[in-house]
C-alpha cells in the first residue's frame, strides 16, 4: 500500500484566509525622492499620547482584519466569554468582567431555570447606589409592561420618579387628607356580583384570613400575643360585620373601630356562639386584644387606618406609591404599623387583579415591619412564598443581614423564619459594605473569599457598583449606568445639597456662605 505524502503545514494566516479575505498587506514605501525628515520631531512616550487614537499599540498599524465564525475564532481567542445571563429585561449596566451589558428580569430567570423564585433582596450601606439601582430597575421594567406598587415609601425616595411620570403618590401622615382603611374591600366588592357562590366563598375566606392575621399582628406589635381563641373570635366578628352570614347577597364595608366596638360590646349571640359561659367571661378574655385595637384608634395612628378609604388607585398607571415619609415624626412603631397595614392592603388588592400581568411589589425598610413580631414576619414569609403563583416580583430593601436577625431574641421562632427569608430571594444584590457586615454576608449567603472582597473593596470605590449573586451561580460584578435625567431623579442626596451654605441675615434676607 502506498502511503499518501504528508501535507505541508499551513500558517495561521493561511488558515484564517479560508474564512475571510486575506490580511491586508503592509504598504510599501514609494520609490523616488524621499522626503526629508524633520530633525526636531517630538518623541512619543512609551505608552503613547493620552489622546484618542494616539495610545500605545502592541502591533504595527494598519492592523490585519479577519472574518470568521465564532466557532473558529474561539480557537484563536479562547479566553473571551460572554455572560450566561440572557439579554432580556431591564438593562441595569455592564458586567465589568466580560464588558457586556447586564440585564435583569427575575421572571425570565425562573423560566430559564437560572433561579427558583423571582424575589430580589438588596443590601448596602447608605450612599452606595442601592436606591438608584432599584428605581432604575423599576423604571426600565415598565417598558415591558410590568407595573409596580411601592408598598410604603418610608423616606419618600420614589416620589420624584412618580412625579416625573405624571403620577401623584398617595401620601399618608401629617397634613395629608388621605385615609386608608386597613380592612378595605377593594376590588372584592366591585366584582362580588359577577362571581358564583363557590367563588364568593373562596375569595371571601382568603380576605378574612388576611384580615385576621393583620389584626393579630397589630395586637402583637403592642406586646400582646393573641391566642387561638382570639383568632376564632376575630374571624367570627369579621364574617358577621361584612355580611357573610346574610347568604352572600351583599358585602358591607367595615373598619377597625367596627371590630373594636363589637368586641367591647358583644351581643348574647356572639359570646354564646363562641361557647363562653357568660358575657363577663367573654369581655375578660378578649380585653387585651380589644384594648390593642383601641390603641390603633386613639394612638399615634389615629385617623389613618381606621376610616373609610377616600382615594382610588389608578391600576392602569405603570407605578403607584404609598408615601409614609410624613409618619416618621410619630415614631418608628407608627411607621412599622403603617407598613404592616399597607402590606396587607396592597397584597389583597393586587391578588384580586385578574389582568394576568406581572407586578413588582417594593418593600423598602423591610426591617421596620419585621420587628413588629412573629405574625409580621410570617406575613412577609407568606408573600415571598406565593410570588410565583401570584405573578409578583417581591423586592426587599435593607442595609445588612442583621436587619433580618434583629426581629427577636436569639433562637426564637421569629429569627428562624427571618433567616429563611433570604433563601426565598434567589437574587441578592450586594452593594458596598464594611468588613464586619461583609463577614455576615459571607456566612449567610455562602460567598466565596473573592466575592466577599468585592463587597468590601471594589463595590465601595464607586456608587452603583454591586455584586449580583443569583442563587448558586458565581457573582457578577455589575456597574449600574444612569442617564443624566435618571441621575437627577434618583439623587437621594438632593435634600443635603438643597440650600447648602445659605443662612438668614438679621434683616431677614438670605445670604450664602463662600469658601
Amino acid at each position: 500500500m502506498r502511503r499518501r505524502p504528508a501535507r505541508p503545514e499551513r500558517s495561521a494566516a493561511e488558515l484564517l484566509s479560508t474564512f475571510g479575505p486575506a490580511p491586508a498587506a503592509k504598504p510599501q514605501p514609494q520609490r523616488g525622492k524621499a522626503k526629508r525628515e524633520r530633525l526636531n520631531r517630538p518623541i512619543a512616550p512609551r505608552r503613547g499620547h493620552a489622546r484618542p487614537g494616539q495610545g500605545w499599540s502592541p502591533v504595527p498599524a494598519p492592523l490585519a482584519v479577519y472574518q470568521a465564525s465564532t466557532h473558529e475564532i474561539g480557537g484563536l481567542f479562547p479566553l473571551l466569554a460572554a455572560s450566561p445571563i440572557p439579554a432580556v429585561g431591564a438593562r441595569i449596566g455592564y458586567d465589568v468582567l466580560s464588558g457586556g451589558a447586564f440585564y435583569c428580569h427575575p421572571v425570565e430567570w425562573v423560566l430559564q431555570k437560572i433561579c427558583t423564585n423571582p424575589n430580589l433582596v438588596a443590601f448596602g450601606e447608605p450612599g452606595k447606589g442601592k436606591s438608584s439601582t432599584i428605581v432604575a430597575f423599576l423604571l426600565r421594567m415598565m417598558m415591558f409592561g410590568v407595573r409596580t406598587l411601592i408598598s410604603g415609601d418610608v423616606k419618600g425616595e420614589y416620589t420624584p420618579l412618580l412625579k416625573a411620570l405624571g403620577i401623584t403618590p398617595i401620601a399618608l401622615g401629617r397634613g395629608s387628607p388621605h385615609r386608608l382603611n386597613a380592612l378595605d374591600l377593594g376590588p372584592l366588592a366591585a366584582r362580588w356580583d359577577s362571581w358564583s357562590a363557590a367563588q364568593q366563598r373562596e375569595e371571601l375566606d382568603g380576605v378574612l384570613g388576611r384580615w385576621v392575621q393583620l389584626l393579630v399582628a397589630l395586637a402583637e406589635a403592642q406586646g400582646y400575643s393573641p391566642t387561638v381563641t382570639d383568632e376564632a373570635v376575630l374571624s367570627t366578628v369579621l364574617r358577621r360585620l361584612v355580611g357573610a352570614a346574610d347568604g352572600y347577597t351583599r358585602l358591607r364595608p367595615i373598619t377597625i373601630p367596627d371590630v373594636q366596638r363589637e368586641l367591647a360590646n358583644p351581643d348574647a349571640a356572639l359570646w354564646d356562639e363562641m361557647r363562653f359561659a357568660d358575657r363577663r367571661q367573654f369581655l375578660d378574655h378578649l380585653r387585651p386584644i380589644t384594648d390593642a385595637l383601641a390603641n390603633l384608634i386613639s394612638g399615634p395612628l389615629a385617623g389613618l387606618f381606621d376610616e373609610p378609604t377616600n382615594f382610588t388607585l389608578d391600576w392602569d398607571a405603570p407605578v403607584q406609591s404609598m408615601d409614609l415619609s410624613r409618619l416618621r415624626s410619630r415614631g418608628d412603631k407608627a411607621v412599622a404599623v403603617g407598613l404592616t397595614c399597607l402590606g396587607s392592603w396592597s397584597s389583597m388588592v393586587t391578588d384580586l387583579q385578574d389582568d394576568g400581568e406581572l407586578r413588582i411589589v417594593v418593600r423598602d425598610e423591610i426591617w421596620r415591619q419585621l420587628r413588629l413580631g412573629l405574625r409580621a414576619v410570617q406575613s412577609v414569609d407568606s408573600e415571598l412564598r406565593l410570588s410565583r403563583a401570584e405573578r409578583k416580583i417581591q423586592v426587599l430593601v435593607a442595609h445588612k443581614p442583621s436587619d433580618f436577625l434583629s426581629v427577636g431574641s436569639a433562637g426564637s421562632q421569629e429569627v428562624a423564619i427571618a433567616k429563611d427569608l433570604l433563601a426565598l430571594c434567589s437574587t441578592r444584590v450586594l452593594f458596598g459594605q464594611s468588613t464586619r457586615v461583609a463577614d455576615q454576608l459571607s456566612d449567610d449567603l455562602a460567598l466565596s473569599e473573592k466575592e466577599q472582597q468585592v463587597t468590601t473593596g471594589w463595590a465601595n470605590d464607586r456608587q452603583g457598583r454591586a455584586l449580583w449573586k443569583i442563587e448558586n451561580h458565581t457573582g457578577y460584578k455589575v456597574q449600574t449606568v444612569l442617564s443624566r435625567t435618571e441621575r437627577r431623579l434618583f439623587d437621594t442626596n438632593a435634600q443635603l445639597r438643597k440650600n447648602v451654605g445659605e443662612f438668614t441675615k438679621t434683616d431677614g434676607s438670605v445670604g450664602r456662605n463662600t469658601v
